[in-house]
């Protein structure tokens, strides 16, 4: 999984894994979501990430798991 904050772009995005995109949708404004050709999610992209985050929380990301 990478996940990548493109200040240039003003975007945040999740990569699950590393399958080819072949159809990408819009769910929710500025909410991208990538399928593979199984219809999996393989990418979420947020955009205007500025205004959904502060700076500050886009520099460190913690991961939990159960």
């Amino acid at each position: 999984m990478r996940v990548k904050v493109d200040t240039a772009s003003d975007t945040l995005y999740i990569r699950l894994d590393e399958s080819r995109i072949v159809e990408s949708e819009e769910v929710k404004p500025g909410v991208i979501l990538d399928y593979d050709e199984d219809d999996r999610v393989v990418g979420i992209e947020f955009l205007n990430i500025a205004s959904r985050a502060r700076a500050e929380e886009l520099r460190s990301i913690h991961f939990e798991t159960a």
